[in-house]
This record gives C-alpha cells, structure tokens and sequence, in this order.
C-alpha cells in the first residue's frame, strides 16, 4: 500500500499546476501567495522575481509548507496534499535543471526569460506530506515523510501504510 501512497502523491503534484507556498515573514507570521510549480518525481520547483516578499522569507528562514488540491465536484472526491520542508535557491546547472522542468510543464515562461527579467528559482525540499484522499472516506490522511533512501522516496506511517 505504501507505494500506491507515495504513486498518489507523485500523480497529484505532476496533474496541479499551482500550489499555495507559506513563508515565515520577519515576525514570525505566516505570508501564503499562489504560485505556479513544476516537479520532477519529489522534487518541486518554482520561481519568482528575487526581490519578493516570498523570496526574503525563504532567505531568512528556508522553512515552508505547501497545499496542493485537485478540482473536485464534491466532497468525495477531495484529494490533495500538505507539504512542510525547505526552500532553497538554485544556481548554476541545478538553476538551469529547474528551469527545463518548467519550460515542459509551462512553454509560456519562454516570454519572460527573454524580456531579461530575473527569476530567481528555488527547490523545495520535501520533510512531511499528508495526503488528503476523501476517495478512502471523509477525512482520510495517509502521512508520510521524506525518506533519506536512495531514490529519495518517502516513508509512510504504519497507520498509512495499511489504511
């Protein structure tokens, strides 16, 4: 069962586009903005301009938690993820990686490399998921977190694994 978890959770972050990204602001207070994603297995990746409130969190304090949700028509349908890690900014070719996953998922971003506007691209760091699945009735979460396994899976609770 646990790699059907982990198959749901990878099919959930390649079908989104946006997730909801919060930040620490300097008072400790939550900042949350939508932002597009690209992902590459458990690895996700955004951008922004460098000098957003966003990319100043994650400067000062790298930790973030991420919510991912799929349309739903109603309530048994429900799935999405909670996500907690680590931003980190990306530079050279782990920069240049990002930035050809996202050119796949979003051709559109083409117009804005060219126009000479910085982006400032980060990874996320996966720490925690929870996996919202309404599917396997109302409220179910399978929680799991970032294993340190060499194909960088993830490890999910006992409760998880046999639910």
């Amino acid at each position: 069962m646990s790699e059907k978890l982990t198959d749901d959770v990878l099919e959930l972050l390649e079908g989104r586009h946006d997730m909801t990204l919060a930040s620490l602001l300097p008072d400790g207070g939550p900042h949350a903005v939508v932002v597009s994603y690209a992902s590459r297995g458990l690895s996700l990746y955004f951008g922004c301009d460098p000098s957003s409130q966003k990319a100043a969190n994650i400067a000062r304090d790298p930790r973030v938690a991420i919510t991912i949700t799929s349309p739903y028509s109603d309530w048994s349908q429900i799935r999405g993820l909670a996500i907690s890690g680590h931003a980190r900014r990306l530079n050279g070719e782990a920069a240049e990686r990002a930035a050809e996953c996202f050119m796949k998922k979003f051709d559109e971003i083409a117009q804005y490399i060219t126009t000479g506007a910085e982006i400032a691209l980060f990874e996320i760091v996966i720490q925690r998921v929870s996996l919202l699945d309404y599917r396997r009735g109302f409220g179910h979460v399978a929680r799991g977190r970032a294993s340190s396994r060499q194909d960088g899976g993830l490890t999910w609770d006992d409760a998880a694994a046999s639910a």
